[in-house]
């Protein structure tokens, strides 16, 4: 007569897995989360794109800045994360978020500011803008710097 003998995982054993599994999913969750928030970041960004060239093309024809809301970007509705897209009297252009299912971003602010070669907010009168500056407290944004993409940090 044979034995038969019983194989499988002990119970101790498939605990020890399953709290491995915890462990990494409780270091991975947030990367992830922040990962998911800076890509949908990137993409209310890009709809600034619109704004962002007809500031730079003004500036490049050498004329003056028409003034706050007279830019002909402004807009509502953009996009899925961006409300509203408005302009004040230099181009700085601010974006008010929305959608991220996030209230640390949603009903917040992203700004651009057009820079001229001097590295400061252009006057008028030819100076063309050479850079932008994106996600600058001092302009307006109020989103927290971690939730921005690395190339609008400042």
């Amino acid at each position: 007569m044979r034995k038969v003998r019983q194989t499988g995982f002990t119970i101790v054993e498939i605990m020890i897995v399953v709290m491995i599994i915890g462990v990494l999913a409780a270091l991975v969750l947030p990367s992830m989360r922040s990962n998911a928030v800076r890509a949908k970041m990137s993409e209310a960004i890009l709809a600034l794109g619109t704004c962002k060239n007809q500031v730079s093309e003004l500036y490049l024809s050498g004329g003056d800045p028409p003034g706050a809301g007279n830019w002909g970007c402004e807009a509502s509705n953009v996009s899925t994360y961006v409300d509203t897209i408005s302009t004040d009297d230099v181009g700085t252009i601010k974006a008010s978020l929305r959608g991220f299912g996030d209230l640390r971003i949603d009903f917040h602010d992203v700004t651009l500011a057009p820079l001229d070669n001097t590295g400061s907010l252009p006057s008028g009168g030819g100076q063309p803008v050479r850079q932008w500056r994106c996600g600058n407290a001092g302009d307006g944004t109020n989103v927290p710097p971690n939730y921005l993409p690395g190339s609008c940090r400042g």
